[in-house]
């Protein structure tokens, strides 16, 4: 299914997403599903990450088992029910151009919302736990995670809006959210025909580069700057969202 570059660009997607689960917080997981629907149909670029990402999981579900916030893993993951039922009905009725303009849209927010996170332009004012805002955040989780694995930052919105919710509180509702709703999202890509023999071995091809790639940000984490990976990473992102938005509107002709 993946041959020559495709499947190098492949690899590199699947490295990238390694890199960032192992050293850098994993929030630039998505982009790797961004950068293969420039040169696959986002259907099938979807279904061959989806394995990656619930590989590189594994490990860090044993690591923070139990340490989550039980109330607001809770709520997200109630929340992103019909979250994951829209992105499923959207993805079974709209053309391939029109996945192409979410994902190119929703990489160009990502990275407009990472840049004002980082220069303060968006500082949420910490308040109690909210059901309702949780249940709101899970829909918005589930909705983009389906279309886009793309799920961290409503995630990140609600989460850090909160009082009292520490580091490891935060990484490990991170960790039991996104690895319960990937799990949902396996069965209802399987249910509406995404992946295929072809696409599970494809994604088997490239998760040994996944990874070493999170061998790698695991080591990386203390040497390379994390301003300077993520400048990189977010041009990157912002090309292959623009990328995305020009062949999904036919501005190419």
């Amino acid at each position: 299914m993946l041959d020559g570059w495709v499947f190098a660009l492949a690899a590199m997607a699947a490295l990238l997403a390694g890199i960032s689960k192992g050293g850098f917080g994993g929030s630039l997981g998505f982009a790797s599903s961004a950068i293969l629907a420039v040169v696959v149909e986002p259907g099938v670029a979807l279904a061959l990450m989806l394995p990656v990402l619930m590989a590189i999981d594994v490990a860090a579900v044993r690591a923070y088992w139990g340490k989550w916030h039980a109330p607001s893993a809770r709520a997200i993951l109630i929340g992103s029910l019909p979250g994951l039922a829209l992105g499923a009905i959207l993805l079974s009725v709209v053309s391939d151009d029109a996945i192409r303009v979410l994902i190119g849209g929703i990489a160009a927010a990502f990275v407009i919302y990472r840049v004002a996170m980082t220069r303060g332009w968006i500082a949420p004012r910490p308040r109690p736990f909210d059901a309702r805002k949780g249940w709101a955040a899970g829909t918005a989780v589930g909705f983009t995670s389906f279309v886009a694995h793309a799920g961290g930052p409503p995630f990140a919105v609600f989460m850090l809006g909160q009082d009292g919710i520490g580091k490891t509180d935060y990484h490990a509702t991170s960790v039991i959210v996104f690895w319960v709703v990937n799990a949902l999202k396996a069965v209802i890509y399987t249910l509406i025909g995404l992946f295929s023999l072809s696409t599970l071995g494809a994604s088997a091809a490239i998760i040994p580069f996944a990874l070493v790639g999170t061998f790698i940000g695991v080591r990386a984490h203390a040497v390379i700057p994390e301003r300077a990976f993520f400048a990189v990473a977010y041009v990157a992102l912002v090309l292959t969202g623009l990328k995305l938005l020009w062949d999904g509107l036919g501005l190419g002709g």
